[in-house]
């Protein structure tokens, strides 16, 4: 799962005190551990190893760029949606020949900077963009390749608002009208349409929608190839489950026992584009207990962290594991679940100090006692925490730390308030 464990009551992040981190860098933080985040590739890489396989890590669940640093050296491409995006991969020394570039509003420029630094696969959202990119290409008198993001009308089951592959939906063309723009577009010297693309979304937990639009899609690849069109990959997407609670997602090998059967003989490249599943548990955000107020009914454990630092509570009703990082024996989880049952625990609204209603990190959650000045930890904080932060309420940006066995770097420093300025004047 990851390498935070509790050791005689205190939580460690790999071999190192979280709050010997705490003492020297403050709270609220990010803290990474990179040998969950290489755990992870490497297990998705071997569950896939007897295809042609290329893992290219979605930047936009953990960005900073040391991160993306040590996974390119480690064999990872990846998944990009913007020219920023681009522009840290290019940073961080990839393999250009391992970015595939999705987004439904890719910019004149931001196409051309990818043009220019030669990525492998344009995904291709709708026939407009598709034409764009036919008249960019042509100028620049160079030829990229495109793989056409099909919806395979597939539903993973989980939050509407991280559900991309059903047919209503503003990514990608229905598999319906995706033969036709094969028919119309195929031929161009400029674009080599040679590629698949799906994604289903975020957040599944089973590998059976999967396999539900694998099929679908393969029956659609076998239609084109009896026509003549070439098509080297397929993009399966990201999307793949990641332990919230102990034991919620799918394995990488689990997913791969289902999928690889499907692959093995179709004379197909395998793309992945794997964010939380490397990343979600690679994290945590350490927070300080400010105050503690009885209202009404409601315990409150107010803390230094908020919904601007971690938004997916508010925005997706998204569990975090949350528990203080020093603890009696009594309360040291053996598991990571919804609903802990222990004898002494109470119940808090985890909640921020920004001005919104919605400012909060979990609600009626059982907690051991908690008093200002303890230092909780909210788990599976990798994925889409830092990367979705904001400034609201002139709040500065937190830290990322990351670890590596028992020493720590600070790979993002602390924003300070003339940081939040400095464009301004």
């Amino acid at each position: 799962m990851d390498r935070f464990n509790y050791k005689n009551g205190e939580l460690h992040i790999e071999q190192l005190p979280a709050l010997k981190i705490i003492e020297e860098v403050g709270t609220a933080c990010y803290v990474y551990s990179k040998n969950t985040f290489l755990d992870h590739l490497h297990k998705i890489q071997n569950a896939y190893a007897q295809l042609d396989t290329t893992v290219c890590y979605s930047i936009k669940a953990c960005s900073n760029i040391n991160i993306l640093k040590f996974l390119s050296d480690s064999g990872s491409g990846f998944d990009i949606v913007s020219g920023g995006e681009l522009f840290r991969a290019v940073k961080a020394g990839a393999d250009m020949k391992k970015i595939v570039y999705a987004g439904v509003g890719k910019t004149d420029e931001e196409i051309k900077q990818a043009l220019d630094a030669g990525i492998e696969y344009f995904n291709i959202e709708s026939e407009q963009e598709l034409e764009n990119l036919i008249r960019l290409s042509s100028e620049k008198g160079c030829s990229a390749k495109a793989a056409l993001r099909v919806n395979p009308d597939v539903d993973p089951k989980t939050h509407a608002y991280i559900t991309t592959g059903k047919k209503e939906s503003k990514f990608g063309v229905d598999i319906e009208r995706a033969e036709k723009v094969f028919d119309t577009y195929s031929g161009n010297p400029s674009v080599k349409l040679r590629a698949i693309h799906i994604h289903l979304g975020s957040g599944g937990n089973t590998v059976d929608p999967y396999v539900e639009a694998i099929e679908k899609i393969l029956g659609l690849i076998d239609t084109l190839r009896s026509k003549g069109y070439e098509i080297e990959a397929l993009d399966i997407g990201g999307g793949y489950g990641a332990d919230y609670v102990t034991g919620y997602g799918p394995s990488a090998k689990q997913y791969a026992e289902a999928i690889v059967p499907l692959l093995k003989d179709k004379n197909l490249k395998l793309i992945l584009e794997p964010g939380k599943s490397i990343a979600a548990n690679a994290g945590i955000l350490l927070s300080e207990v400010q105050y503690v107020k009885q209202g009404g009914s409601k315990k409150f454990a107010i803390v230094d962290a908020a919904m601007n630092d971690m938004i997916r509570p508010s925005l997706y009703d998204a569990f975090h594991f949350i528990w203080p990082v020093k603890t009696d024996a009594s309360f040291v989880p053996k598991h990571r679940n919804e609903n802990m049952q222990m004898e002494g625990l109470e119940k808090y609204d985890v909640v921020g100090p920004i001005c919104e209603g919605s400012d909060f990190l979990a609600k009626e959650r059982l907690l051991p006692p908690l008093k200002r000045g303890d230092v909780i930890g909210l788990f599976t904080a990798g994925a889409y925490g830092f990367t979705m932060a904001s400034n609201y309420n002139s709040r500065p940006m937190l830290p990322e730390v990351l670890v590596d066995g028992d020493d720590y770097t600070i790979i993002r420093k602390r924003q300070t308030y003339d940081d939040l300025i400095s464009l301004e004047q």
